[in-house]
């Protein structure tokens, strides 16, 4: 039990970080900047604060176990967090069923939809509900 309160704790301190990253980049920016500014600003803010990922990550897409094809991932953080980018006027809600159907098909456990193109900061926190633990 303590092991999984540990590795929840750690799940939030990670989010934290990546949308105190967030912030700091909106901050400076402001809204109006296209998505691939806010991601190079992010990139650099993700890396002082010693998070490791990778930025426009290739996933392959499988339907019936056959590789159909390739999404990038703006964002994978700690190998475990799938962080997906905007730069609009509102979130909606077909760009959160996006992300949450991204981490399906990744089988990703969490992930952040984060939006710079609004006056404030909107980011919403995600847990894939079909999530599969990989046992070997």
């Amino acid at each position: 039990m303590e092991a999984n309160k540990n590795a929840a704790s750690q799940f939030n301190d990670c989010t934290s970080k990546i949308i105190g990253s967030a912030m700091r980049v909106h901050s400076a920016l402001g809204n109006g900047f296209q998505e691939v500014i806010y991601q190079r600003a992010l990139e650099i803010e993700m890396s002082l604060e010693g998070l490791g990922f990778v930025r426009e990550m290739e996933m392959p897409i499988f339907y019936r176990e056959e590789h159909i094809g390739t999404r990038r991932v703006d964002f994978f953080v700690e190998g475990e967090i799938m962080v997906e980018l905007k730069a609009i006027i509102e979130l909606e809600d077909v760009h959160l069923a996006q992300a949450i159907n991204y981490l399906e098909a990744y089988n990703i456990k969490t992930g952040l939809l984060i939006n710079f193109g609004s006056k404030s900061l909107q980011f919403k926190r995600l847990l894939n509900k079909k999530y599969k633990l990989n046992v070997n």
